[in-house]
């Protein structure tokens, strides 16, 4: 499919331009008053600004919080069961837990994105609430391996996409030029969550008198007050319309060239950044000796929520796509010239803030592109549809820097593979990025 082609996206409804060729007649329909209403929506452009616009902001960055937020903890968990009540199990076992959790934040992109384009975020929010809510108190009664599986792996992790996807994408039809700055905003919500949950799930489990159930019992319920805040200020700009979605508006995505690009680039991207974040605090503590290890994952989070309201700030002035190629990029170097020689205490704290501060702007603007080069009724799947191709490196890339680890000579050699595999992964991911920026605007030093 050709650029000339392809459906309108909200880059062109803010210039009032609405094109009406054989693609956009898939999803707007001349006789049908809600569509009409939409079509005006795009001719006008998001507000940017208002009470409800930054209500929607404050209920998405409550999901962030609860969601993503909640999933920066998860190394805590690993280190709990492999010493607490599944010490039976070897690390593979129990890693699957919070593999899971991460895959199915991202599988479910597409069907809940597809959902939302239909009915709108409340009721998303509503099933992600007690499911992830639901998980987590039943976690607190878990014995055996089966039942953590199900109630942390499995049932809590499908909440939390139903909570993260409604919100970047009704952060995205409420914004345009500030697009950047409000999803910015939206995602400190993960960061601020990556420093509250690991200490006070870490500190709540050690302290006898609360222990692992009390421990996941009050995240439960801060999780479902911050929840209930949600509920009540996430709203969508125009009331949903549901309608039959023909097939071909979704293979459309996968049609268009510039956009599978895209995806190939946040796919090679996605191991880059997140193998980092993985093995942080396990290199840290296998080479610089940290006894603190633990801690430097709330250092990384914390150094990211400035990274990511950076982001979003200056991509409103820069470019998405522009901020998200530098910062991916910038990232790759720094792992390669600051993780590899982090051997010592002083030096992994220096690369957990400065990695953490640059690698930001990929969760920051993960949303911000894909909605950028979107038509404005399919941004809650396209949007979708990214995030499940995120699910294959969420899911595999454990285990595979696990084998590399493995298949070293020795310790050192394996970590050195390993930071390798990071930094080399996001160069190339950040290239691929910045082909697919080309394909979409020949304007190389231009705002995109």
């Amino acid at each position: 499919m050709s650029l000339e082609k392809a459906a309108p996206t909200d880059s062109d409804t803010r210039e009032g331009v609405f094109q009406t060729s054989d693609e956009s007649q898939l999803f707007h329909g001349p006789d049908n008053n809600s569509e009409n209403e939409v079509q005006q929506l795009q001719a006008d452009g998001p507000p940017d600004g208002g009470t409800g616009a930054w209500l929607a902001v404050l209920g998405a960055w409550c999901c962030s919080f609860t969601s993503f937020g909640w999933m920066n903890s998860v190394g805590v968990f690993q280190s709990y069961y492999e010493f607490g009540p599944l010490r039976d199990y070897d690390s593979s076992t129990i890693s699957w837990i919070p593999s899971l959790e991460i895959f199915f934040l991202f599988f479910l992109g597409p069907a809940v994105g597809f959902l939302f384009d239909k009915y709108g975020p409340t009721p998303l929010i509503l099933v992600g609430t007690f499911l992830h809510v639901f998980g987590l108190m039943m976690a607190s009664l878990a014995t055996e391996y089966y039942q953590f599986l199900l109630a942390q792996g499995v049932c809590s992790a499908i909440g939390l996409s139903f909570l993260y996807s409604p919100a970047i994408a009704t952060i995205a039809t409420w914004f345009h030029k500030k697009r950047g700055l409000a999803m910015g905003v939206m995602v400190t919500g993960s960061s601020l969550g990556g420093v509250v949950f690991p200490i006070m799930i870490n500190r709540l489990i050690q302290n006898p008198s609360t222990g692992y159930p009390w421990a996941m019992r009050i995240a439960a319920f801060l999780i479902l007050s911050s929840q209930i805040v949600a509920i009540f200020t996430l709203r969508p700009r125009t009331a949903p319309a549901p309608k039959k979605t023909p097939a071909a508006t979704l293979a459309a995505p996968f049609k268009e060239f510039p956009f599978v690009v895209m995806l190939l680039g946040m796919f090679i991207l996605m191991y880059g950044i997140f193998i980092p974040v993985n093995y942080l605090a396990l290199q840290a503590l296998e080479q610089a000796h940290m006894s603190m290890s633990l801690y430097l994952v709330a250092i990384f989070n914390g150094a990211s929520l400035f990274g990511r309201l950076g982001s979003g700030y200056w991509s409103d002035i820069a470019g998405r796509w522009n901020v998200f190629v530098i910062a991916g990029a910038a990232s790759g170097i720094v792992e390669l010239a600051l993780w590899i020689p982090a051997t010592h205490q002083s030096a992994a704290i220096g690369f957990a803030v400065t990695f953490g501060f640059l690698s930001g702007a990929f969760v920051s603007l993960l949303a911000a592109l894909p909605a950028s080069v979107s038509p404005l009724p399919q941004i809650g799947y396209r949007i979708g549809v990214v995030m499940l191709v995120l699910s294959l490196p969420a899911l595999t890339m454990a285990p595979i820097g696990g084998r590399i680890l493995r298949s070293a000579s020795s310790v050192d050699d394996g970590w050195l593979h390993v930071k390798i595999f990071g930094g080399v992964m996001s160069l190339a991911g950040s290239a691929v990025v910045f082909y697919a920026r080309t394909l979409y605007s020949k304007k190389v030093w231009a705002a995109f």
